[in-house]
């Protein structure tokens, strides 16, 4: 029986998301959200922010995939616009969100991977 007093050491914690032109991916994920390089190849790279990692995995067909990625910006009217206007698109735009301290938008990048924006309110 194992030990369950003693958790599983957990080193990093990462997202993979698919990417159809890798160099198109990285540069939407490093010019416009500021993510740093962690490495880069044509079919897997790795970014960071922080202590999160996003890999991106070459091979995907540039179809909408839901991720549950959320990120969380200062102000998510000028963070939406931002990406808009560097190739990423507006699926569902900043809206309150009643009962909750936040305002929420979706958005997907260049590569079809949808993701949230979100903005506390406090």
């Amino acid at each position: 029986m194992a030990d369950m007093t003693t958790p599983v050491k957990i080193n990093a914690i990462k997202v993979v998301l698919w990417a159809q032109e890798m160099d198109r991916a990285l540069a939407f994920y490093t010019r416009v959200l500021g993510l740093s390089v962690r490495f880069t190849s044509e079919h897997w790279s790795e970014l960071s922010w922080g202590d999160t990692i996003i890999a991106l995995h070459g091979g995907g067909d540039g179809s909408a995939r839901v991720t549950n990625l959320s990120l969380q910006v200062d102000d998510l009217d000028a963070a939406s616009a931002h990406i808009a206007q560097h190739g990423g698109v507006i699926v569902e735009p900043p809206v309150a969100r009643p009962g909750e301290p936040i305002r929420l938008a979706t958005i997907a990048d260049t590569e079809g991977n949808h993701l949230m924006l979100t903005q506390y309110l406090g």
